[in-house]
């Protein structure tokens, strides 16, 4: 570390250890009130701050990083992807970004398996029918839901995620496809009994279950769109925990309402923290289950985070390059 302590403003409420350490390390500003920092905000935060610690719910876009003065070193992000971040923009005013990978892989993938479980066994709509006072005791034909055992899941995205979602489902009874621009290594073909699809379109009207993990980029918005949901088995159940935009939302809801798609489970929309009130409609009828983007909400995989945006900000105020340094070719 140098003598002078690098100025680090943080753009939202993190977890108290994870706070007082930046404290310990640097000269830390720090949102008190847990709520995204306004526009203005950022732009006072980029004209001062040595280090900007945002987060998934700021826009870090060209113009506010055209506004950064030259003291920005760099853009320590909170979180797995960037997507909220111009990088190339940050290169060409030699601004550092990182990341936090690897940290939230797990948790993700709990959270996928859980909403593959929640939507065909009905769980809300079950929850819902005890708070309501409708259920009356067990019943040989009622809330019937269905079994995943034995059935297909195509994931869209095998990286770190898809990967750990796979090794999840293989333990379910599912059998395993994936769709990649690239395919894993033979080994974890094997590990996994996995079949790779080069063609997207092909694997999507094969399989029962579709769990969308891969990362949100030019070429993945709207990958699955209103023509591939078209390709869907009518009993197929969607799952998003990736990002919102990878979905035509507006098509999705098209075909859950007329019954062309069975069902979904939604940790993320195309618009959020606005739901869409046609997919609320959705849940009320038994369609969708979603989730409030907590599929990486874990204290085990926050605090993680914690530790490797301190690392990636120590590292370069020492003198070297961040472990988890973003070049605009990685996105």
């Amino acid at each position: 570390m140098t003598a002078k302590k690098p100025l680090v403003v943080v753009t939202r409420k993190l977890p108290d250890l994870v706070e007082t350490r930046m404290r310990e390390l640097f000269e830390t500003s720090l949102n008190l009130e847990d709520k995204p920092m306004s526009q203005a905000e950022l732009v006072k935060a980029v004209k001062s701050a040595n280090v900007l610690v945002p987060t998934v719910t700021d826009k870090i876009d060209a113009g506010l990083i055209a506004q950064a003065g030259d003291q920005l070193k760099l853009i320590a992000n909170f979180g797995n992807g960037v997507d909220n971040i111009d990088v190339q923009a940050a290169a060409r005013k030699n601004i550092t970004i990182t990341n936090t990978p690897n940290v939230l892989t797990e948790d993700t993938a709990d959270m996928t398996v859980g909403l593959m479980v929640a939507v065909s066994r009905r769980f809300i709509e079950g929850v819902d029918a005890i708070n309501d006072g409708n259920w009356k005791g067990w019943s040989p034909t009622w809330m019937l839901g269905h079994r995943i055992w034995g059935k297909r899941l195509g994931i869209v995205g095998m990286g770190r995620i898809g990967t750990a979602v796979a090794r999840r489902a293989k333990a379910f009874g599912l059998s395993i496809h994936y769709h990649n621009r690239n395919r894993v290594s033979e080994a974890v073909e094997e590990e996994l009994e996995v079949t790779w699809w080069e063609s997207l379109d092909q694997m999507l009207s094969r399989v029962d279950f579709i769990s969308v993990n891969c990362p949100s980029t030019p070429a993945t918005y709207h990958l699955l769109s209103a023509r591939r949901l078209a390709l869907v088995q009518p009993n197929t159940v969607i799952i998003n925990t990736a990002r919102g935009e990878i979905i035509d939302e507006t098509a999705l809801i098209d075909a859950l309402s007329s019954n062309k798609i069975a069902g979904a489970g939604l940790d993320v929309f195309e618009h959020e923290p606005a739901v869409n009130s046609k997919l609320m409609e959705l849940v009320k009828k038994g369609k969708v289950v979603i989730l409030p983007h907590m599929g990486s909400a874990t204290i085990e995989g926050r605090l993680e985070m914690g530790d490797r945006v301190l690392i990636n900000i120590r590292t370069l105020f020492d003198g070297h390059k961040p472990p988890d340094r973003v070049l605009p070719t990685d996105c």
